[in-house]
């Protein structure tokens, strides 16, 4: 990119940002293809994420972490994810190390944070939040997966879908019923995991896009979670969603502006090369002009995003900026994708080009994680109050 220097990161920051590049160079791009034939990335990639010590960062070194509370090295990672351009990868990691695992410190007992979270940061365990139905997406008030108390233990019954990692998941944040009768002050949060008898999952599904990714069905047959896998207290768990889906959003917003940003670079090195009418692709008025276009865009997302981790460093994001940052840079994620595929012509259409997929992987940044639209009646219930 051209522009605004950026000044969110130290020159330690950057070193770190090489680190993870030449990680990502080696141990990412190079199996992505193979990802997405097999629908979810390998085990043994979870692992070198782990040994690198790129799971987890902000866990406390006692549980295995590196007890990084400063979240641009988080983002540093998100960014150079999406700016590789496998979009699989891109999701599943941030999602373990940055959505699923501050459930369980924030909330979790003494003994559910010594179970999995050295696992988690090893990459032994890998983490799935599940909160999504059959008949529930948005609304999570909705759900219908039940937990009934037995005394030492809740017996969960329940489905949920679209789950992110959740093929290969080994412990899940999983939303539950604990008294249908109150709404959303009935929703509580349970850990189950790999070894819990009825706990079951479907096969990865056979998606649009994000190929590498292993999204599944999760099934829960009379599942007895023990009382310790409660994160927090019963009846909390939507204020917990609600808490922590402000730095959910941030992530997604994060992926979306590198993504873009992947593809605006890739657009570029093609029409470049590419010739007609005995010209380059890059001297008509129409491919500069869109360019020019994309490039201001992303500029401006950049910004407004270093911004908004600045703002989450400091404890000041709230939801309604979360579900901006979030709805703004998933509409533009794919609006670039849009053009940059237009100005491959039929080569854009090619599952070869890097273009194709990451125009198919876009489409999904606009749905989960709240629809959009659910993030403009967020962000109107702030400016309305």
């Amino acid at each position: 990119m051209f522009g605004l220097p950026r000044k969110l990161f130290t020159e330690e920051h950057e070193l770190f940002r090489q680190s993870v590049r030449d990680f990502i160079a080696k141990e990412v791009i190079p199996h992505n293809d193979e990802w997405e034939k097999q629908k979810m990335v390998s085990r043994e990639s979870w692992k070198k994420f782990g040994e690198n010590g790129f799971l987890g960062m902000q866990a406390p070194e006692e549980l295995g972490g590196l007890n990084i509370q400063d979240f641009r090295y988080n983002a540093i990672l998100i960014e150079e994810l999406g700016l590789s351009g496998c979009s699989g990868p891109a999701i599943g990691y941030p999602l373990h190390s940055d959505i699923v695992m501050p459930y369980i410190l924030h909330y979790g007992t003494e003994a559910a944070k010594k179970r999995y979270i050295p696992s988690m940061i090893s990459g032994d365990f890998i983490g799935a939040v599940a909160m999504t139905e059959p008949g529930a997406g948005s609304d999570l008030q909705g759900i219908r997966t039940s937990a009934v108390d037995h005394g030492d233990y809740y017996l969960v019954n329940g489905s949920k879908t679209f789950i992110t990692n959740g093929y290969l998941s080994d412990v899940v944040v999983v939303a539950v019923k604990t008294d249908p009768s109150k709404g959303a002050k009935g929703i509580s949060l349970l850990l189950i995991d790999r070894d819990m008898e009825g706990f079951s999952k479907g096969k990865p599904f056979e998606k649009v896009g994000l190929h590498a990714q292993d999204t599944c069905e999760l099934f829960f047959e009379d599942v007895k979670v023990p009382k310790e896998n409660l994160l927090g207290k019963e009846g909390e768990g939507f204020k917990y969603l609600m808490t922590e889906l402000a730095q959910e959003r941030l992530v997604v917003a994060l992926a979306a502006i590198a993504l873009g940003e992947y593809m605006l670079d890739s657009t570029i090195s093609y029409v470049k090369e590419r010739k007609a009418f005995n010209k380059s692709l890059s001297d008509f008025q129409n491919t500069r002009f869109k360019l020019a276009e994309m490039t201001a865009a992303l500029e401006q997302g950049r910004i407004y995003c270093d911004y908004l981790v600045d703002l989450h460093n400091e404890g000041k994001l709230d939801s309604a900026m979360a579900s901006a940052a979030k709805y703004n840079m998933t509409e533009l994620q794919c609006k670039v994708a849009d053009e940059c595929v237009q100005l491959h012509g039929g080569y854009g259409y090619m599952w070869e080009y890097g273009v194709a997929r990451a125009y198919a992987d876009a489409r999904v940044q606009r749905i989960y994680a709240g629809t959009n639209e659910i993030m403009k009646e967020l962000i109107a219930r702030k400016i309305l109050k």
